[in-house]
């Protein structure tokens, strides 16, 4: 007589809770860290476009203090909007070998995406507005900030970065 064996295949339904149990536990621990993964990028996206509109600002207003480019005297040499800065403006070309003439330079390629709103509107701000306002006095365009009103993850508001 013979010991007869049965082999079962599958799993019982305690090795499955287990199992989901475990898989559920660690989807929990991953979700806070994806979350602040995310929004550090954005972050990191933020300060990146941001420093990429105060630059070429910064080009604008250069070549308007050297008189490289005409601009009218309220403006205090800075952009009108930021649509000039994709657009472009005439530049007095001096050279030695050619005549004077004029170039159109472009300080942008496209006005940067916003990440912390997802939009293409940004919070300007004039030279004679005041530092902290969240207004824009139409003036010209001295500085950006975004218009979110989230905390950082460093605690700071991103409107005053």
């Amino acid at each position: 007589m013979g010991i007869v064996l049965s082999h079962r295949k599958g799993f019982t339904i305690v090795e499955m809770l287990v199992t989901l149990t475990v898989l559920a536990i660690l989807a929990a621990a991953i979700m806070p860290l994806t979350k602040v993964a995310v929004k550090r990028e954005k972050e990191i996206q933020l300060r990146r476009n941001l420093r990429t509109i105060r630059e070429a600002i910064d080009d604008y207003k250069k070549l308007a203090d050297e008189e490289k480019i005409e601009v009218e005297e309220d403006t205090e040499g800075y952009p009108p909007d930021l649509e000039t800065l994709v657009k472009g403006v005439e530049v007095r070309v001096d050279s030695e070998e050619d005549e004077a003439g004029t170039k159109i330079i472009k300080f942008l390629r496209r006005i940067p995406i916003d990440p912390m709103t997802n939009s293409y509107e940004w919070g300007l701000r004039s030279y004679q507005d005041d530092p902290d306002s969240d207004f824009w006095g139409g003036e010209n365009v001295y500085d950006v900030f975004t218009q979110s009103e989230g905390i950082a993850l460093d605690g700071t508001k991103y409107k005053d970065w």
